[in-house]
């Protein structure tokens, strides 16, 4: 019982929070699987990026507003060129 209200605690929250996941209502055919899908690799994503000690809803806004960002987030490198090192 407690294992179960671990995943509860830890995953969903943090897709109700960073993803707003209560409040969606996909509900024709496959929308909610695969919208969950989408959700669970994007949280993949933003969890795996190390450098910014930030919460993921932080690093989803960031990763949005910022192209560089967006590249750290999806491919785990930061940006070569334009005087960057």
């Amino acid at each position: 019982m407690r294992a179960h209200w671990g995943v509860e605690n830890q995953l969903h929250w943090v897709l109700d929070m960073a993803f707003d996941e209560d409040s969606l209502r996909y509900r024709e055919g496959n929308s909610a699987a695969n919208m969950s899908i989408i959700r669970d690799s994007g949280l993949n994503l933003v969890s795996a990026e190390k450098t910014a000690k930030v919460g993921v809803k932080i690093k989803c806004l960031k990763a949005g507003w910022n192209d560089d960002d967006l590249l750290l987030v999806v491919t785990g490198q930061a940006p070569v060129g334009e005087g960057k090192t």
